[in-house]
């Protein structure tokens, strides 16, 4: 059973699906069923990938990593994610741009979220 919010890759053609509403069942791509993408919390390697979370304004700040994550073509920040109560919002990247998002709203986040095109899914929390 998948559950909201969870994330599957393909692993053959690099499909990514967000469950937005949870059932039973197998999610297949290509013949294969999808790998559940698991949240890396907790930074072990050189390049740095939790989101860090700033008040700013009339909003958010995600910075991605303590050290920012690099943002070149072969190894990048592909989105950022804030999660309220409420909601979600996502700001997509590309290479060549910082790896931070602002996300205006008076809405305290419930969880954070970056997806690294190499080393895949991370959270704050």
């Amino acid at each position: 059973m998948t559950e909201k919010g969870q994330l599957y890759k393909c692993s053959v053609c690099g499909n990514i699906i967000n469950v937005i509403h949870p059932a039973d069942g197998k999610l297949v791509c290509c013949g294969k069923e999808m790998e559940l993408l698991i949240e890396q919390t907790a930074d072990k390697a050189k390049e740095k990938h939790v989101p860090i979370i700033e008040k700013s304004g009339k909003g958010y700040l995600i910075t991605v990593g303590s050290t920012p994550h690099p943002m070149e073509t072969n190894h990048y920040i592909e989105w950022i994610e804030l999660q309220t109560k409420n909601g979600t919002c996502v700001a997509y990247l590309k290479p060549g741009m910082a790896p931070t998002a602002y996300f205006e709203t008076d809405e305290e986040p419930v969880k954070v979220r970056e997806f690294c095109n190499i080393h895949l899914l991370w959270a704050d929390r």
